[in-house]
Formats: C-alpha cells, sequence, structure tokens
C-alpha cells in the first residue's frame, strides 16, 4: 500500500478497508488481518495500525474477539452511508480544487460528460 503524506497513515488504513467492505472484498464476518500482520505487510508501524483498529471498531465496522481475531461487522445500511460519506468528500474536494483554478459548475459538468463519454467510448 502506498500512503499519502497529506493524510495520516492511520486513516489511509480505514478508508482502505472502507473501500474494500464497499466493494464487496471484505463481507461481513470475514476476519482480517491480526495488527501484526497488517504492519508488516503494509510497512508501517504496529501502534499506527493499532490506532486504525481501534477506530474502526469505535465506528462499528469491525469486531474483536478475543483469541479468534478480528472480523468485519458491518452492515448493509452502513455500508451505505459509509460509501455516500466517502463519495460526498471525493466530490467536495474535486469541486473545492476546481473552484480554486475558476472553473464554473457549468466547466464541471461539460468536463464530467466529456470524460465520461470518452471513457465509454473506451471501454467499448
Amino acid at each position: 500500500m502506498n500512503f499519502d503524506a497529506a493524510q495520516p497513515i492511520y486513516r489511509q488504513i480505514i478508508d482502505d478497508f472502507k473501500k474494500k467492505m464497499i466493494r464487496g472484498e471484505l463481507k461481513n464476518g470475514d476476519r482480517i488481518p491480526s495488527q501484526r500482520e497488517y504492519a508488516e505487510m503494509a510497512r508501517v508501524n504496529p501502534n499506527t495500525v493499532q490506532r486504525a483498529y481501534r477506530e474502526m471498531e469505535a465506528m462499528h465496522m469491525v469486531e474483536t474477539l478475543r483469541g479468534q481475531g478480528t472480523f468485519v461487522s458491518a452492515d448493509q445500511e452502513m455500508l451505505a452511508s459509509m460509501k455516500e460519506e466517502m463519495a460526498q468528500s471525493i466530490l467536495n474536494y474535486f469541486v473545492a480544487e476546481m473552484d480554486a483554478l475558476g472553473y464554473q459548475g457549468s466547466d464541471l459538468i461539460k468536463m464530467l460528460q466529456d470524460y465520461m463519454q470518452a471513457k465509454e467510448a473506451e471501454d467499448q
């Protein structure tokens, strides 16, 4: 996993798990790597992973069962909420950055339509 220096690593770990859950790569009841396993795999400090896991437990995304591991506990309602929240955050960032470049709303809509048409043509 490549980390962005602009955002805390523990938040990026949480976002990575959210995306995997939203895409269905991780389902309710699936076991996730132990904190130590994840730290080794991602090459990050175990304390950073511990903080991410603790936050995910507080958000009720995962549940840790002593001696058994940590398991996904996000239901469909939570997944829909996480997806909407993440999409809104990305959209807010995009609009703010485009606004900083001087683009108007109508410009963004036109650019997005052109982009999607080109992407659809490319996919065919």
